[in-house]
């Protein structure tokens, strides 16, 4: 038995998100903690799955805040690391009418972003059911090597690989080594979740099918989601496509954390029931389930605090 069901490597940082204005006229910033892998992780907890994220942060006040925040989620931390000598990343979000964001990140380097090959414990790589990454532990060249020492480890322990490229132009000094990082996930991984921005990004088409063709003429995970926002999304697996309407809420306030909380329940569906022998139902019930999800957190302000419970998700299934 392996002890943890999923470990995530990668960004640990805090999001810093528009709460209002003061009596002056400026406006008040929250610090929620975030960062894609640990919103996974801590979605997956909420799910009663157990999960572990190497990752660093900075020795500052942030640093600390973090490192409490994801230890009350109940994620396992004896692989989050502190850097004495660089900041704890931020991120500043603005988020439009829509509830779509843009950011502003203060990582020029982050302490996540030097992490060391020595540093990870090498024995969490036999004892993990889904190793889960993302790019931007790939910004930096140092970082990018080991990360892909992380995944050559993880499929050498015969861990699942699960990626999801979460693109943020700003922290990228080309956008074709995003490029190239997105295929490099892509190529390792069963599980790719992509957005329809990063399949229009990476193919050159809005078309989601024919962006998902694209992908898979150069290399074919064993099951692709797509999401596309308000118009729903889609699942890819052996052969087939399936589709699940979207949830849409009336009092959405921002999507910071919906495709993490998304990617949580699709790896959650494959913890329950494998990879190799899902159903077009599966499929469907799992896309509803993730839908519902992270419907739900497009009405709180953050994202890892405040995932949603799986009886909240059920619920809004029961109603509709």
């Amino acid at each position: 038995m392996k002890k943890f069901d999923v470990t995530a490597l990668g960004e640990l940082l805090v999001d810093f998100t528009e709460n209002g204005m003061s009596a002056q006229g400026n406006p008040l910033l929250e610090a929620n903690p975030g960062g894609a892998p640990c919103n996974v992780l801590s979605m997956l907890q909420n799910l009663g799955k157990k999960t572990a994220f190497i990752g660093k942060v900075g020795a500052d006040m942030f640093g600390t805040m973090l490192t409490q925040a994801v230890k009350d989620q109940g994620i396992n931390i004896d692989n989050l690391v502190t850097d004495d000598t660089v900041h704890t990343t931020l991120a500043f979000v603005h988020t439009g009418v829509d509830g779509d964001r843009d950011f502003s990140f203060y990582r020029n380097p982050g302490a996540d972003m030097m992490l060391r090959e020595e540093e990870i414990q090498q024995e969490i790589f036999a004892d993990t059911k889904i190793f889960h990454f993302g790019t931007l532990s790939m910004t930096d060249l140092r970082m990018e090597q080991v990360t892909k020492h992380a995944v050559k480890k993880a499929k050498e322990q015969g861990a699942v690989i699960s990626f999801d490229p979460n693109l943020r132009p700003p922290l990228w000094k080309k956008l074709g080594d995003a490029a190239d990082k997105m295929w490099y996930g892509i190529s390792q991984c069963d599980i790719l979740k992509i957005s329809d921005d990063e399949i229009s990004f990476l193919t050159g088409t809005a078309d989601i099918d024919q962006g998902i063709g694209k992908i898979m003429e150069q290399y074919c995970p064993a099951l692709i989601c797509a999401t596309m926002g308000k118009d729903g999304s889609k699942a890819y697996y052996k052969g087939k496509s399936v589709y699940a309407e979207p949830f849409l809420q009336k009092n959405t306030i921002e999507t910071t954390g919906a495709g993490d909380t998304f990617m949580a329940c699709i790896l959650n569906t494959v913890l329950d029931k494998g990879i190799n022998g899902l159903s077009e139902n599966d499929m469907y019930e799992m896309l509803r389930f993730a839908n519902a999800a992270a419907s739900i957190i497009t009405t709180r302000k953050g994202a890892l605090k405040v995932m949603p419970q799986n009886q909240e998700i059920r619920d809004m299934l029961q109603e509709g």
